[in-house]
């Protein structure tokens, strides 16, 4: 039976050490999962990049999301109506995630490309609407690059004093900058700086209250950290 020579073994050491270091940072009684399904495959959302709101993790109501009532508002009630079941957008996008809580929707023609956006969404654009006070929603991410990033969204209406919190600590407000004047009427802005000490898997909770559509959070590299 071979035994492992001293330099390997502090080798498999360090790398023990340094995975559960990264585990770590996420809280270790948080059980919630990244959101996987049949179509998304890629599990946890990397930064620097682009965080999709509609993604949030799995775990239901009080682990992975609060939302103040049980039904999905968009994909679970609106979007059964037969003129909110648009040409060409598959069932995936139109019902998505319809046993949650969370109210997600998707972007449509005669809502909102019937009118000049200052910055246009993606065309089926999903995103968290119907918000209420004290909602939250958590994402696990995995930080390929430690440092200081500016959040850029694309929303629609106004200011909902939302604040991201990073493995159950607050670390910035975020601040929508413009009032459009509509849920469907969007625009996008920077909207707030975050700091991420390590690489790894980190938690994200957003909290957020009435006032706002948000589609995602786009993470773009400031600084890196040494």
């Amino acid at each position: 039976m071979k035994t492992l020579s001293h330099q390997s073994l502090g080798i498999v050491l360090m790398l023990a050490m340094t995975t559960s270091v990264l585990i770590a940072q996420v809280p270790k009684n948080y059980k919630g999962k990244p959101f996987k399904d049949a179509d998304y495959t890629k599990g946890a959302q990397v930064i620097p990049g682009r965080v999709e709101l509609a993604y949030y993790d799995l775990g239901g109501e009080g682990i992975a999301y609060h939302d103040t009532d049980p039904i999905n508002k968009g994909s679970g009630e609106l979007n059964r109506k037969p003129d909110h079941q648009r040409p060409g957008v598959s069932d995936y996008i139109v019902h998505f995630r319809e046993h949650d809580g969370v109210d997600v929707s998707f972007t449509k023609d005669f809502v909102d490309f019937n009118h000049p956006n200052k910055v246009d969404p993606k065309v089926n654009q999903l995103y968290l609407g119907w918000q209420d006070d004290g909602e939250w929603t958590n994402y696990t991410v995995h930080v390929n690059v430690p440092g200081r990033y500016k959040i850029i969204t694309v929303y629609g209406n106004q200011d909902n004093k939302s604040s991201l919190w990073l493995n159950n600590t607050k670390n910035v407000d975020l601040v929508l900058p413009e009032n459009t004047g509509d849920f469907h009427h969007w625009t996008q802005a920077t909207v707030g700086e975050i700091t991420f000490p390590k690489a790894g898997p980190n938690l994200l909770t957003l909290y957020y209250n009435k006032g706002a559509n948000l589609a995602y959070l786009d993470f773009v590299l400031i600084k890196e950290l040494p």
